[in-house]
């Protein structure tokens, strides 16, 4: 056994078990054998192979993201930063996503550009929704980091012949043989020599799984104990959808089928019975993410950028809805997201004090954990996996520190990210990523980009290319 210790650290995010709630302490020593914490506290005096100088730094649990997608948006960088479909509310999921993805080749690529992000941005545990792909489970490994992997399944694919309309191919004989799949690869993950790959339940989107494929998809996952997780209440279109077909919010069709409870996750939830949007003749769709358990997963920052956003963050934390957060989209940085976190729930709310820091933080680390029916990981206590960020207070983002933890979030971000542990093993030393290449990644993912666009008009249900469809910042002369 190996005992390492974190001593003297000017700032510890600690767990106060009795409070159950984060606490700063001061002055104090973390220390873990293993990859699991012994100690959080004062004047450690128990055995120390290797001893970490934590004068000048802020300790705090690894973040929990609970929602991305590592293996396809990290190609949509310069491409859909600016895209909608303004026949369909403004979303570009079903006209742009199909015919944004990347070759195979290319996603070992998207996935450890990806990670890489993540891990310098403090994530120590991530829930990977992907469809499964060869290699998956080792790439994954290689990145150190503790990853729930979510094969995604559905009953049918989207797309639109006019940019108004949305249609569906439906394939039930292939959705259960990719269920299947995913529930053997679950499986794999869970045996997998890492030690740090556990698995997620996830039928793709509400309007693209079948009645049947959501209910067993449910019932396995409770026998296996196992988080579920959907993309439901993400756009206008799919809200409209739901109701005609089934006279419920997507919500609403959730509960019906009785699909919510303490291990659910709506990805997304934006659309509810009373989004302005979406009014409905209901209002009851929060109280029933509350009353049920349920998470929402949070990711602004991709419906941001169509001028879409949740109203807001802090009224479903008022109402009870257990609260995590994810990046959806590039840039993979968890700091960055939860910054937009809280400046969109003020915005929206028109309020600054709808959404606290403690909050925000409290959603990033112990609200994506039970989630993911983890007590052991996002907060620092004796028992609990070492998965542990060191953050740098003297760097000069984060002067004043007087409060680190917001000078951390909201100015200096991933900068200041120093050390990341993940099980006791140190994968980010001195702000540098140890376990992959990253830059050789980003490299190869840019040529990887210009295969992709070429292909666009052949994918294109009007044969655009993709300077039609994502017109450059500036023309070129």
């Amino acid at each position: 056994m190996t005992t390492t210790v974190i001593r003297n650290a000017d700032f510890v995010i600690a767990w106060d078990a009795s409070a159950k709630q984060h606490v700063y302490m001061h002055d104090a020593d973390v220390a873990y054998t293993d990859g699991v914490i012994d100690f959080v506290g004062r004047s450690y005096t128990g055995p120390a192979d290797t001893v970490i100088d934590g004068k000048g730094r802020m300790v705090m649990p690894g973040l929990v993201n609970i929602h991305s997608h590592p293996s396809s948006e990290p190609m949509n960088k310069g491409l859909t930063d600016e895209v909608g479909t303004p026949g369909l509310y403004n979303s570009s999921l079903y006209e742009y996503l199909p015919i944004f993805r990347p070759d195979p080749s290319a996603v070992h690529d998207c996935v450890r550009v990806a990670l890489s992000e993540l891990l310098l941005s403090g994530v120590t545990t991530l829930a990977d929704l992907s469809v499964a792909h060869p290699g998956w489970l080792d790439v994954l490994a290689e990145a150190g980091m503790r990853v729930c992997v979510a094969p995604m399944f559905r009953s049918a694919r989207w797309y639109t012949k006019n940019g108004h309309v949305v249609e569906y191919e439906w394939n039930e004989a292939a959705a259960e043989k990719a269920m299947t799949k995913a529930f053997s690869l679950i499986e794999r993950a869970e045996q997998h020599p890492s030690g740090r790959l556990f698995g997620m339940v996830v039928p793709s989107q509400i309007d693209t799984c079948t009645e049947g494929l959501l209910k067993e998809s449910a019932q396995e996952s409770k026998k296996r104990g196992l988080s579920w997780q959907i993309h439901a209440a993400q756009s206008v279109t799919e809200f409209h959808e739901i109701t005609r077909r089934h006279g419920h919010t997507p919500i609403g069709w959730l509960h019906h089928l009785g699909l919510l409870n303490e291990r659910a996750i709506v990805g997304h939830g934006i659309f509810l019975d009373d989004h302005p949007s979406t009014r409905w003749h209901t209002d009851r769709d929060m109280g029933i993410l509350a009353e049920t358990g349920t998470t929402v997963a949070h990711c602004p920052t991709v419906f941001a950028r169509r001028g879409i956003t949740l109203k807001d963050f802090g009224r479903y934390r008022r109402a009870g809805v257990n609260m995590g957060v994810g990046t959806d989209t590039y840039p993979h940085n968890m700091l960055d997201e939860m910054r937009l976190v809280a400046y969109l729930a003020r915005t929206q709310a028109t309020n600054p004090r709808t959404l606290t820091t403690t909050e925000l933080f409290e959603a990033a680390t112990i609200g994506g954990a039970r989630a993911l029916g983890r007590d052991d990981i996002g907060r620092l206590a004796p028992f609990c996996r070492a998965d542990i960020v060191l953050v740098d207070i003297t760097h000069p983002r984060m002067r004043p520190a007087r409060d680190p933890l917001r000078s951390l979030i909201y100015a200096a971000g991933d900068r200041a990210v120093h050390t990341v542990i993940v099980d006791g093993q140190v994968v980010v030393a001195d702000g540098k990523l140890l376990t992959m290449d990253y830059e050789a990644a980003a490299a190869s993912l840019h040529e990887a980009q210009k295969r992709m666009v070429a292909g666009v008009p052949d994918r294109d249900w009007a044969h655009r290319d993709i300077d039609h469809i994502s017109p450059p910042t500036f023309r070129s002369v």
